[in-house]
């Protein structure tokens, strides 16, 4: 039996077991019991979620962007990958909302092409200096070599008007010219980096072409990517490239426009070189959708995992794709990241613990997901990075603010910290998968479970560590009271008697800076005492001290109280 087909098969006892129990699901304050066997191993953690991006890309140079780098650098010993949009487009390197440029490609008073990388190489040399590794996301239209459009005129729409309006979204008047400009990017790339350090990265042609991020037709699109992919190629041959980065597949027309595209990959020729269509990874872009409801934040989890789900079963209707990478190169809990809770409120679950036990739901579902469907599933990308100039927490979807960092990016610190192959943990208080598909976290709160143990082999904790991510989630942002949670880990190795036990936690009161921002009364601006005290009530902290647990016949128990959309990680050593 093939590894896939292994971790199929367990799963489905998840789910059983889970499913057992859906009509009697844990109310408010019920105890939850978590088993965990370390004995019983699922296959490789794969670091699927060390992946962020955001639209103003000239922000990684700048002091704040750069801090944040490194942090995310730091929060896994995998490379966390960076995706940015606008790294093509013309302009002066000066960032809006929703909007930045590189002025990397114009036309001379001569009539040909002029490149200049200054702000190119300011970006670049950002994550290269923070050690992560770029996704290079190729748009968008310099000015100079965008096609008219009709009814199109200006280039750059200023947020809050639809900034993808302008003619920065529009077809190569010259599609020839595009391959060069990409060609010459890319050859930059791996002149400036190595060209064995670009072959590590990705490169995808454009952003969700199914909408108005796009004004050219869909036939138009596929010119655009052939071209654009024997650029890539023609530079740095080797070089990973795909797409097509369209918008949910739970949307008939996304799902359309995701299969036809697979299938002029599949079928057609190139109609920039006449060979096969080169595809190295497939993406696209699963969505949330927040609401109010009667006063109180509803999360739309299903609404994200529906198109989730619908992605990979494209995928896998494709035999030759089907082991293809899948990059979720935007997976949120809704759309639009500039979009401040100021004027949407229904976004203000950004700056609390809401959105790190959102996430936890998601992220393991999305991985359970990828083993019902025998896909590939390599990233699920947090489309969230920070805003330079912006107000203390003001509700845009960021891992940081002015550099105090949020719940959300602890909960990366907790995923960064489970490592080696991923082992059977289930929940008397899991929502079953095809729930929370169909309908979410509403009937009842998801209070689960994802536990890792380090894989044998020499030096380090190399098999003798383990971590169990657990989580009380709920679509309905209401007051309620804390689970209480029974964990029971078996399969420690025989022999050991004591376990070393660190417990992390997010939740109102730990690793939660907007909640000592609020009893600061808010300040628009923090003394210097006040600034340093929300800096350090944004790490990832500690429930308690560390102690050691007794191992009894391979098995250790331990509870948890565990409030409304907090996440606890615990961390096992021997």
């Amino acid at each position: 039996m093939t590894r896939s087909a292994q971790l199929a098969c367990l799963l489905v006892c998840i789910n059983l077991f889970s499913a057992g129990d859906a009509q009697t699901l844990p109310e408010s304050g019920a105890e939850v019991t978590v088993r965990v066997e370390l004995s019983r191993t699922i296959g490789a953690f794969e670091p699927v979620a060390n992946w962020f991006g955001f639209d103003e890309s000239n922000y990684a140079s700048m002091p704040y962007g750069q801090q944040l780098l490194r942090e995310l650098h730091d929060l896994s010993p995998e490379p966390v990958h960076i995706r940015s949009h606008h790294l093509l487009t013309t302009g002066n390197g000066v960032p809006e909302l929703k909007w930045s440029s590189s002025n990397v490609f114009r036309i001379g008073p001569d009539g040909r092409p002029v490149y200049d990388f200054a702000i190119t190489d300011r970006t670049f040399d950002a994550y290269r200096k923070a050690g992560v590794r770029p996704f290079v996301e190729l748009g968008f239209m310099p000015k100079d070599l965008a096609a008219r459009v009709p009814g199109i005129t200006a280039y750059q729409l200023h947020y809050p008007a639809p900034t993808m309006g302008g003619s920065v979204n529009n077809p190569p008047r010259d599609y020839n010219l595009w391959r060069d400009l990409v060609r010459t990017y890319v050859a930059h790339l791996a002149a400036r980096y190595g060209a064995n350090e670009v072959r590590t990265w990705y490169f995808e042609v454009w952003n969700e072409p199914d909408i108005i991020y796009w004004h050219g037709t869909q036939q138009e699109y596929f010119k655009l990517y052939d071209y654009a992919v024997d650029g890539v190629l023609s530079a740095l041959p080797g070089a990973r490239v795909g797409g097509p980065a369209t918008t949910g597949p739970a949307s008939p027309k996304a799902a359309a426009y995701l299969r036809a595209f697979l299938d002029h990959c599949l079928n057609d020729r190139s109609a920039a070189s006449g060979k096969a269509v080169p595809l190295d990874f497939i993406s696209y872009h699963p969505k949330g959708r927040p609401q109010l409801v009667n006063g109180h934040i509803e999360m739309g989890l299903a609404n994200e995992l529906q198109s989730v789900e619908a992605g990979f079963r494209i995928v896998a209707g494709y035999p030759r794709f089907r082991r293809l990478p899948i990059i979720l190169s935007e997976a949120d809990p809704e759309g639009c990241a500039a979009c401040s809770a100021k004027d949407h409120p229904a976004n203000a679950y950004r700056n609390d613990s809401l959105y790190a036990s959102y996430t936890a739901a998601a992220f393991k579902s999305m991985l359970d997901l990828a083993a019902q469907n025998q896909v590939n599933l390599r990233a699920m990308l947090t489309w969230a990075f920070e805003f330079e100039n912006g107000g203390y927490f003001e509700g845009l979807r960021t891992l940081s603010t002015r550099g105090i960092d949020k719940p959300i990016l602890n909960f990366f610190r907790m995923t960064g910290l489970m490592q080696g192959d991923r082992v059977l943990a289930s929940s008397s208080g899991q929502v079953p998968l095809e729930q929370l598909v169909r309908s979410g976290a509403r009937s009842a709160p998801d209070v689960d479970a994802l536990a890792t143990r380090s894989a044998p082999g020499a030096g380090g904790d190399a098999g003798r560590s383990a971590a169990v991510l657990v989580w009380n989630y709920d679509d309905d942002d209401l007051p309620a009271a804390p689970a209480q949670v029974r964990i029971v880990v078996e399969g420690v190795p025989a022999g050991v008697t004591r376990v070393l036990l660190t417990r992390y936690r997010i939740d109102a009161t730990h690793s939660n800076a907007y909640t000592v921002w609020k009893q600061m009364g808010s300040p628009d601006s923090p003394t210097a005492a006040q600034y340093a005290q929300l800096k350090a009530a944004g790490q990832l902290q500690t429930l308690a001290s560390p102690e050691w647990l007794d191992a009894s016949d391979g098995h250790i128990s331990l509870s948890s109280e565990l409030p409304r959309q907090a996440v606890e990680l615990l961390r096992l050593s021997w």
